[in-house]
């Protein structure tokens, strides 16, 4: 379980059968557990912007948001595959721009690969990242950046038309060098079919089963998240839960003399008389 999780593991994992696991983590402390835990590929995603930032999308994530975050989660991980999220516009408006961005995340950041939302309209984006060393995720169906356009967070691919597009699009994604293909919210047939038909592995969130891995948002999953939680997620603990009556005992602690007892504090400085 120690060895490091590289592009090629994946692609081992995926010819195996073995399920990929992956989770976003924002920061050092979380980086850390998700890492001793064994989980295969950490995201530093920029749903940071509606995790931790109290953004309302991801859109205004910026790219030193990113930096500074993906740094403090490489720092902490020894072991999973680590992927930084180019923010929105941040790989739109030129390949060079891209280039310098996706850099960035791998030299500032210390990423070890990145991922763009889109299918054949940034695969020319994609080929340029891939052929200066840098490994690329790609990431299609339900894509947050473009949640605008799509009119909404509502599942992609549901007719024949659109799910013709994605297919289309996952193939050009391959064909662009992606060493892993995230697919959101998308049916699980659809999905099933896409993962049999290329060679890269595939990572679903609200895709169904059939993906070759699993990821979810971390604070979706620890119940961490405030409002509306989306039918992908399975919830495994409440942490709110825990917390809120964390504090509010600690508060009643404090407010009834409670603590700190002698037991949390120092003693007396001993007497210099002989």
């Amino acid at each position: 379980m120690n060895d490091k999780v590289t592009v090629s593991t994946l692609r081992k994992y995926k010819s195996e059968g073995k399920k990929i696991t992956a989770l976003t983590a924002y920061d050092f402390p979380t980086a850390k557990i998700l890492d001793e835990c064994g989980v295969d590929m950490i995201l530093v995603g920029d749903s940071l912007g509606m995790a931790v930032l109290g953004y309302e999308s991801t859109i205004p994530v910026t790219m030193d948001d990113m930096v500074h975050h993906t740094k403090a989660v490489t720092k902490a991980a020894t072991r999973a595959f680590i992927i930084a999220d180019m923010p929105f516009m941040s790989y739109n408006i030129s390949k060079e721009d891209a280039l310098k961005n996706a850099a960035r995340l791998m030299a500032e950041g210390g990423a070890q690969s990145v991922k763009l939302e889109g299918g054949i309209e940034v695969a020319d984006t994609v080929k340029s990242i891939v052929n200066a060393g840098i490994p690329v995720v790609g990431h299609l169906g339900l894509t947050p950046q473009s949640v605008n356009q799509l009119g909404g967070y509502k599942v992609q691919g549901k007719d024949d038309k659109k799910a013709s597009k994605l297919r289309s699009d996952a193939k050009s994604l391959e064909d662009a060098g992606i060493c892993a293909l995230v697919l959101e919210c998308i049916p699980m047939d659809l999905a099933k079919e896409i993962t049999e038909s290329i060679s890269v592995p595939t990572i679903g969130i609200g895709a169904g089963p059939y993906c070759d891995g699993q990821i979810l948002v971390l604070h979706d999953m620890m119940g961490l998240t405030q409002g509306h939680k989306p039918k992908f997620v399975k919830q495994y603990a409440n942490i709110d839960k825990i917390i809120r009556n964390s504090v509010n005992n600690y508060i009643s602690d404090v407010r009834n003399s409670l603590f700190p007892t002698e037991e949390y504090s120092f003693t007396s400085r001993k007497s210099d008389a002989k």
